[in-house]
């Protein structure tokens, strides 16, 4: 369960943006990310709040929203009705199909979010892949760079990639101050349990726990 039709129906993603997942591996959307990116014109026609700071190329679509205090590097794509909220960063190679969300001081960097899909508090979003309808809770973070700086594998499959984060299915729902390792794939309509650390790849219509023995003790003088 590591391919691209399996893991996002292109059906519900915005026809401009289906070419990224011309792929075989959910991995090699990040190639075809670079390419779409290196190709945006600027163009800012939103609603852009005066403190929100914008360089290089981005593309702002005419019902998309950007808050104040947001920091946008280009090359970026701000899709239909997609809101990009206080102060988050947006660090290059960025692109949010129509409906997306990027939250309250989350940074976003090269990645992929696709109609509907939000992380919206507190998230760090690196080389990753987000289908329709991905909720990330507060806090959840997306690693993307292994302790020893090798490179990533997935499955079995050596990536060739230094830097890679995750590949959330479409309607995957992660909760609050949960982790994904370097490398992790969430299949279809999958849930994590909040304070949860993922690796490798869950199927489908998982619900992934985090089992804590808690021990409360009275406190004495």
């Amino acid at each position: 369960m590591i391919k691209t039709s399996e893991l996002f129906d292109i059906d519900l993603v915005d026809e401009n943006l289906r070419e990224l997942l011309a792929v075989e591996f959910a991995w090699q959307i990040l190639a075809e990310l670079d390419k779409f990116t290196a190709e945006i014109k600027d163009l800012r026609l939103g609603q852009v709040h005066s403190s929100a700071v914008i360089e290089g190329n981005v593309y702002i679509a005419e019902s998309a929203t950007i808050a104040p205090h947001v920091y946008i590097e280009g090359p970026a794509w701000i899709g239909d009705n997609a809101k990009v909220k206080h102060a988050a960063y947006l660090r290059g190679g960025v692109v949010l199909a129509s409906g997306a969300e990027v939250g309250a001081k989350t940074e976003v960097k090269r990645s992929l979010f696709l109609n509907s899909a939000k992380a919206a508090h507190l998230n760090y979003v690196g080389d990753s892949i987000l289908g329709y309808k991905v909720n990330l809770g507060a806090g959840v973070k997306l690693a993307n760079f292994k302790t020893f700086g090798t490179n990533i594998s997935v499955s079995n499959y050596e990536t060739g990639l230094r830097k890679l984060g995750a590949m959330l299915a479409d309607n995957v729902s992660i909760g609050c101050n949960a982790v994904t390792v370097p490398g992790t794939i969430i299949g279809k309509r999958s849930i994590v349990y909040n304070l949860a650390m993922v690796r490798g790849v869950v199927a489908a219509d998982s619900i992934f726990k985090l089992r804590q023995q808690l021990e409360v003790d009275t406190r004495r003088s």
